[in-house]
């Protein structure tokens, strides 16, 4: 799917489906937000909507047909709330989100969009992101209704560079969170951790992006021994992906990191069965770095970007790693694994530990990591952690232009100490309760003084077991991409 913008009138615009935003007016009227209708073709859509119980309210999508004057077949209302009190941006494209899943089956959609720059993004990425499915696996994909193929954008004539510059970067972040949805989404006998590795380089084959894979061998020889040892019990073997983009001339350099697990059983700490199928998503925060490097290549932003992907399947077996076992990490620093189950900070910190070599302005690493964060935050909401104030700050709001929820979170010292090991430097467990913050503590250890660093959990927003909402499907969500998108862009812009 692609968007694409036209300054026809929304009235005699040739589409299936035409969109319009609609909004509450007094206590029981209604008001179209929209152009291109005349005032009698106006009066004729509000009668019809008021006759179908329609409200204006958030989120709200009613159909209508045969609109005399009209060329569109169905005429999509969506509510959008009362946008002279006040715009909710993320309202608004959760609002587009669903009247475009709504449409399903549909080949062309035009929306009458609002020009406005800020109002113009959060239609087009409602609308993008909402155009998904994924039926790579059914025997036959024709069964299901096909996501829009193709969307419209319609804002008064003359569209301004502005707007064309939007729509195309929109097209990019859309492609880039589709396909982290699509890797999440895979089921786990079809993406063991090479398979990862050869997804993440052929996502960037096109753009000025070096790949680097580690494979076993690689791995043993450099000392990662957290990657190692969470893959022992596999039959496939664990793989650690670099991926480089250095444009000429930039000068700031951010390295980001995401958890590759490609199914967690546990290990010999093994999860229980029920839901154990969704554990296909624990490489949501490495395909979140697939998707943000081709995005960040795509645009060209002038910013030097790495991204790290340690990957393992982390299966009980007679190799598998042992509650009590002591383990050599990357750079030296041994841990007692206390719970085979703790395993991504396993593999993260020997990805932290090589991208802290290089010494970069900082590290951002996103990772499905701890079940404690959805009990703190929910399912929605990710936690953002970091050694520094200013760099959490910094993502925070860099996820909030990307209409990504997150949120602050602290590193308690007194968590500290929940992680010694009579046995081993540290341990890779801590305290149960505030198990999201003592993971981020653990982590925290491989990162050298003075290197500023964030952590951002996951678990929650990468991947929608309930119900479709807005523009998020069931499902992988392509959570992270966003942000680090912004934070990039926001890094290259100063």
């Amino acid at each position: 799917m692609t968007l694409t913008l036209a300054t026809t009138q929304s009235s005699t615009t040739t589409c299936d489906a035409l969109i319009v935003a609609l909004m509450p007016k007094g206590k029981t009227g209604l008001e179209l937000a929209t152009h291109g209708i005349t005032a009698a073709q106006s009066a004729k859509l509000l009668a019809a909507l008021k006759a179908l119980g329609a409200t204006g309210r958030s989120g709200e999508v009613t159909k209508v047909t045969g609109i005399t004057g009209i060329k569109a077949e169905v005429v999509v209302a969506v509510g959008v709330g009362d946008l002279r009190k006040k715009v909710n941006l993320d309202q608004i494209g959760a609002g587009l989100g669903n009247a475009i899943r709504a449409l399903a089956g549909t080949k062309k959609v035009a929306i009458a969009s609002p020009p406005e720059a800020d109002l113009l993004r959060a239609t087009a990425l409602g609308a993008a992101l909402g155009a998904y499915s994924f039926t790579a696996f059914k025997s036959d994909p024709t069964k299901a209704p096909a996501p829009v193929s193709s969307i419209v954008l319609l804002v008064p004539a003359p569209a301004t560079a502005e707007q064309k510059a939007i729509v195309a970067e929109i097209n990019v972040i859309a492609a880039a969170v589709n396909l982290s949805r699509d890797l999440v989404n895979t089921p786990p006998n079809a993406l063991a951790p090479a398979d990862l590795a050869a997804q993440a380089k052929h996502a960037v084959s096109a753009l000025p992006v070096k790949v680097t894979i580690w494979d076993e061998k690689a791995l043993k020889r450099d000392g990662c021994g957290g990657i190692l040892a969470v893959g022992q019990g596999s039959a496939n073997p664990p793989r650690l992906v670099k991926m480089e983009y250095a444009p000429r001339g930039a000068t700031v350099k951010l390295h980001i990191v995401g958890k590759g697990i490609t199914f967690d059983t546990g290990g010999i700490s093994i999860k229980p069965a029920a839901g154990m199928d969704e554990m296909k998503g624990d490489m949501g925060g490495a395909a979140a770095i697939v998707g943000a490097m081709q995005a960040i290549a795509t645009l060209g932003l002038n910013i030097k970007v790495t991204g790290w992907i340690p990957s393992a399947e982390n299966m009980p077996s007679g190799t598998a790693q042992r509650p009590g076992d002591v383990i050599t990490m990357f750079g030296g620093k041994t841990v007692e694994v206390l719970n085979t189950d703790a395993e991504g900070r396993l593999v993260l910190a020997d990805a932290l530990g090589m991208a802290a070599l290089e010494k970069p302005d900082l590290i951002i690493d996103a990772a499905t990591l701890t079940g404690a964060q959805r009990v703190a935050l929910g399912s929605r909401l990710a936690g953002v952690m970091a050694n520094d104030d200013e760099s959490r700050a910094l993502v925070c709001q860099a996820a909030e232009l990307a209409g990504e929820s997150m949120w602050p979170m602290p590193l308690p010292e007194d968590l500290r100490p929940s992680i010694d090991s009579a046995t081993a430097d540290i341990a890779n467990i801590g305290d149960r309760f505030g198990g999201m913050l003592s993971a981020g503590i653990f982590l925290k250890e491989f990162i050298p003084e003075g290197q500023k660093w964030v952590h951002i959990d996951i678990a929650g927003p990468s991947f929608n077991d309930k119900g479709a909402y807005g523009y998020t499907p069931k499902g992988g969500t392509g959570s992270a991409v966003r942000t680090f998108v912004q934070v990039a862009k926001n890094l290259a812009a100063e």
